[in-house]
């Protein structure tokens, strides 16, 4: 029997409710919490679609194996989904699939009848994932593949450290970012993914994509770059395949024309072009000489390395001040009989870690509370003061208060017991769930001299210190890193990391600019509380000089 639009079954209405408050969030890929839900809406869809294969099996052959193959894929999926969306280019090829491939379907079944598989389908596809989420997820891999050097063709076949559900990308997906990025005037990246998809055509996949296309595409990202002579090259190989491409046709005369252009420039210039070769050569020795120096590195490339796990700057003798202790912060009352475990993870800034200090059932509680309210987060703009969101900031947060519920005040006066600092003046309690290369660029949590404003309208002062929660593991990628002074944090379930962001004095200590790193696989919860100055004035003394 088929549904018609007025007799939708009950589960699909229960889906529709929940598909229209994560609808109201928007951004999904830029929060791993709230993209499960979408595994199960595709389950369901998939459920939904093999009934209407059932009653119209004849007719519908395409569209029964479709189902079959996305059947089996969320029938995994759904078994650890934050564990298979842990994974980027799963997470990738699901924005993919219910931004474009669906609709593809859709059009596919209009063709022969509108029943009620196409009423589910219609209703549900409103509340999907959107180009922009699309678009979000294959930048994210892109910035993926920059930060911790990986070649097009380790993500391609899924070989990523800590994967739990391997997960290859097709023709298709490669031919899609390296579009994706073309659309962005980046040539450099359009060049690695094309060249993949014409690899995996050459080992013989099958696509429905042909190699024309997708040498067009390369031989104009390469000539972008440069390199007329493999442009050259490119262009010939399609020609063999389309021998009456218009553009190609005309491509080749013109790098024809360069190249012998080039050629004459360098017979005419013999000299020119050793003085040259002395000049590049010059330059390689004394960038070797900078990469010594790792405080002339630019902060972008300090912190893509420090995410690596690579120039972190701690010397043996230095690490050997480093202690783990029992701390019961002075004797007090609540940690006296049971002190928690303190371990110093970085001495200037000074950063410590407790470990053990959130229970598994608070973090469940908290991740609770906060999903239903996960928006896209945002970050103070210095120019107005007021709170915006921004690409260098790829997550989602919610906030807790006290008062909603027990755990969070308790987890509250934790806090305060442990660091002898006043709560009632801080922030509330943030969660933040990080999306598809999850990532915080380098930043400050303090507000600087030339920010007057910035935490004005909360007349408490500014943040004086940073405590923070990790609420989960990460399989590969997502520490948090201190470029400045080469030093990186580890995510690890059940501790929570703290340092102040102002000297004794009040003035802001700029070491303590941090960032989070691009998750690569994993799903990565955390939370934090900032710290303001007012009602500090009794538990944390001045300092007499400018830094102390």
């Amino acid at each position: 029997m088929l549904w018609t639009r007025m007799e939708l079954p009950c589960w699909c209405l229960l889906l529709l409710s929940s598909l229209q408050s994560l609808s109201a969030n928007g951004d999904f890929f830029t929060s791993i919490g709230h993209m499960t839900d979408l595994l199960y809406t595709e389950k369901d869809l998939v459920t939904s679609l093999k009934d209407y294969i059932r009653a119209e099996e004849n007719k519908l052959d395409q569209v029964k194996r479709w189902a079959d193959k996305l059947d089996s894929l969320t029938a995994t999926a759904t078994q650890d989904p934050e564990g298979f969306l842990g994974h980027p280019v799963n997470a990738f090829k699901l924005m993919k699939r219910l931004n474009t491939e669906w609709g593809d379907l859709e059009s596919l079944v209009l063709k022969d009848t509108t029943d009620g598989f196409i009423s589910n389908l219609t209703i549900q596809r409103q509340y999907f994932p959107t180009e922009e989420d699309q678009t979000g997820a294959a930048k994210a891999l892109l910035r993926l593949q920059d930060t911790y050097r990986l070649d097009a063709n380790t993500i391609s076949t899924g070989n990523l450290p800590g994967v739990l559900h391997k997960s290859q990308m097709t023709v298709e997906d490669c031919y899609e970012l390296g579009k994706i990025a073309y659309s962005d005037v980046d040539y450099y990246h359009t060049e690695l993914w094309m060249t993949q998809a014409l690899k995996q055509f050459d080992e013989g996949e099958e696509s429905t994509l042909d190699k024309v296309t997708v040498l067009d595409y390369l031989s104009y990202a390469v000539y972008q770059q440069g390199e007329i002579e493999r442009a050259l090259e490119y262009t010939k190989r399609l020609l063999e395949l389309d021998p009456e491409h218009q553009r190609a046709k005309g491509n080749l005369k013109y790098f024809e024309f360069q190249l012998e252009k080039q050629k004459k420039a360098a017979e005419e210039e013999p000299g020119k072009e050793k003085e040259r070769g002395k000049r590049e050569a010059t330059k390689k020795e004394k960038k070797k000489k900078a990469k010594k120096a790792f405080s002339l590195i630019p902060e972008r490339a300090k912190y893509e390395m420090l995410c690596r796990g690579e120039g972190i700057r701690m010397t043996p003798r230095r690490q050997s001040r480093l202690f783990c202790r029992y701390y019961d912060n002075n004797h007090n009352p609540q940690y006296v009989l049971a002190p928690v475990r303190q371990q110093d993870e970085w001495d200037s800034p000074y950063i410590v870690r407790y470990i053990d200090i959130i229970s598994d059932a608070e973090i469940e509680k908290v991740k609770q509370l906060a999903k239903p309210r996960l928006r896209r987060a945002t970050v103070h703009d210095p120019q107005t003061g007021k709170l915006t969101t921004a690409q260098y900031r790829v997550s989602k947060s919610a906030w807790l208060t006290g008062y909603e519920d027990p755990v969070i005040d308790k987890i509250n006066q934790r806090i305060e017991d442990l660091t002898g600092l006043e709560m009632d003046t801080a922030e509330e309690l943030q969660v933040a769930n990080y999306g598809v290369g999850g990532q915080y660029e380098p930043h400050f949590d303090f507000g600087r001299k030339d920010e007057p404003d910035a935490f004005k309208e909360l007349g408490t002062g500014n943040r004086i210190a940073t405590w923070l929660f990790y609420m989960s593991d990460v399989a590969a990628g997502g520490a948090t890193v201190f470029p400045d002074v080469g030093a990186a944090v580890w995510p690890q379930k059940g501790s929570a990391v703290f340092w102040y962001n102002l000297f004794a004095s009040g003035e802001g200590d700029y070491s303590t600019r941090h960032a989070a790193c691009p998750v690569l696989v994993g799903n990565k919860w955390v939370s934090n509380k900032w710290i303001h100055e007012r009602g500090q004035e009794w538990r944390r003394s001045c300092g007499l000089s400018e830094t102390e």
